[in-house]
């Protein structure tokens, strides 16, 4: 298993084939959430791809988005084969390495709100519905 990050012009083709799909694979067909992934954020100069690979396969993604004042994370997947292995919690970590001085934010969907704090991110607002499915937002301060 490793573990990479790049920003999107060191994206090979392939590799940005594969994370579109593996996006796409997760919370378009087997969430039926159509929703708009291709949002322009990947493009952005300081956007982190972080690719969690397995025998050269991409098996896991997240993505760290800089926000000027904070990081935003999102787009945080596994492969279905590759869940209850304690993956998602390696990949959240090399996520949350690459995004430093700042506070962390994301928009959890509601019944992920506990994993994500394990990894010290707190509610920071109300529920909200986007794409049909329930999240929160959530906050992990940058201890100083």
């Amino acid at each position: 298993m490793s573990i990479e990050v790049v920003g999107f012009d060191d994206l090979d083709t392939r590799t940005a084939y594969a994370v579109w799909r593996l996006r796409q694979d997760v919370f378009v067909v087997e969430q039926d959430c159509p929703f708009p992934d291709l949002d322009g954020r990947d493009l952005e100069p300081g956007t982190r791809h972080v690719l969690l690979r397995e025998d050269g396969a991409l098996i896991g993604y997240a993505r760290a988005v800089d926000d000027a004042h904070e990081w935003r994370i999102g787009r945080v997947v596994l492969a279905r084969a590759a869940r209850g292995r304690g993956l998602a919690d390696e990949l959240m970590r090399a996520t949350m390495a690459v995004c430093p001085g700042r506070d962390l934010v994301l928009d959890a969907q509601a019944p992920l709100a506990g994993w994500y704090a394990s990894h010290g991110f707190v509610v920071d607002g109300e529920e909200f519905i986007e794409d049909g499915i329930p999240h929160v937002p959530m906050r992990r301060p940058h201890a100083s």
